[in-house]
């Protein structure tokens, strides 16, 4: 076939433009549009010949690739040692040769159909870089803006890929409204082939109101101030047990902030959710009594064979000690690990009594 230059101005540009705007390397592209222009090739000429594609900013040519034989049985795969002389004087029998066969039209064909098909590659590898970029943010926060609610849950557009909320991952108090910007943990992300990553984002993880806490308070991120554990009924109150590594800081007022500097956006951010925060300890009896605050502690005893605290407060408050629904004593027992069980002063001295 007679050689015909094929400017590829046009593709190089388009290549040019989405290596600046997708940041996708240029060789992966102009290698995706060689493997597409030769599918291309084989398609609308129906042949089953070996072929190579060379391409630069001026002229696209399609080689065969032909093995040098004596006798010549399929003229598409192979050719004769004086044809193949012609090409390169240096051919013998048994080498490969590139035979240029570029036919007149493959401009049109390499516009078409190479376009359609680098789309797709591109596409591939778009996803493949939002994948990346967004399972290094599992276990992180991110920010978003609520698009719409279905059954399912709730969608967040993030930038470059939309996001989920499941139902069961939203504050049941918190109705998120369209357009809304909002903050939310990540908590998986994987790979869904043609549908691209698959990130599933969440607002009652207890490590939400964690990782929040880690964006404004500079202690934790230098490592001074630890948060130990986070005890949370999402929508209604979490508690959070801290220590400071070192004794000149004190963790809780690290954490509040000056009149509540600190801890104010997070309380926004949760809508008004109550945040207890109370300091850890390795004593298990004080990380107990700290966790119940601020309920009056009068006594403690420790069974830990079987990891049972009763607690004893006076009668007045009890209702105070166990909180709403037993809300306070749960979650002092989600956070130490421990099962409590409040006692009052009178039913103590009735059961020594008795």
């Amino acid at each position: 076939m007679k050689s015909e230059k094929i400017s590829s101005k046009e593709l190089f540009n388009a290549i040019d433009q989405i290596y600046e705007e997708k940041g996708i390397t240029k060789e992966y592209l102009i290698e995706s549009l060689k493997l597409a222009l030769e599918a291309a090739y084989k398609k609308n000429y129906d042949t089953n010949e070996s072929i190579i594609v060379d391409i630069n900013e001026q002229t696209i040519k399609v080689y065969a690739v032909k093995e040098v034989v004596e006798v010549v049985e399929d003229p598409n795969l192979q050719i004769s040692l004086a044809d193949a002389k012609n090409i390169t004087k240096r051919a013998k029998i048994g080498d490969t040769v590139n035979v240029e066969v570029t036919p007149k039209n493959f401009g049109r064909i390499a516009a078409v159909s190479g376009k359609q098909i680098i789309v797709q590659r591109l596409r591939e590898a778009e996803r493949n870089l939002v994948y990346t970029q967004y399972s290094d943010k599992e276990g992180q926060i991110v920010v978003g803006v609520v698009q719409r609610t279905d059954k399912f849950g709730t969608i967040v557009d993030l930038g470059r890929v939309e996001a989920l909320i499941p139902l069961k991952e939203q504050i049941s108090t918190e109705k998120l409204q369209t357009h809304q910007r909002i903050k939310a943990y990540v908590v998986s992300v994987t790979e869904s082939g043609k549908f691209g990553p698959q990130i599933v984002l969440s607002r009652k993880d207890p490590n939400f109101v964690k990782r929040l806490f880690e964006l404004e308070v500079p202690e934790i991120i230098d490592g001074i101030v630890e948060i130990k554990g986070v005890a949370r009924e999402a929508g209604s109150r979490t508690k959070i047990a801290v220590w400071s590594n070192d004794e000149n800081i004190d963790p809780v007022g690290s954490l509040v902030g000056k009149k509540g500097m600190r801890i104010q956006p997070i309380i926004d951010e949760l809508n008004g959710e109550r945040i207890d925060v109370i300091p850890y300890s390795d004593d298990i009896p004080s990380y107990i009594i700290n966790a119940i605050s601020p309920a009056p502690i009068l006594a403690i005893d420790i069974n830990d064979e079987e990891k049972i605290a009763t607690v004893v407060v006076p009668d007045d408050a009890l209702s105070y000690a166990i909180g709403a629904g037993g809300q306070n004593v749960r979650l002092a027992a989600i956070l130490t690990g421990w099962k409590i069980d409040i006692k009052t002063e009178t039913q103590i001295k009735e059961a020594i009594v008795e």
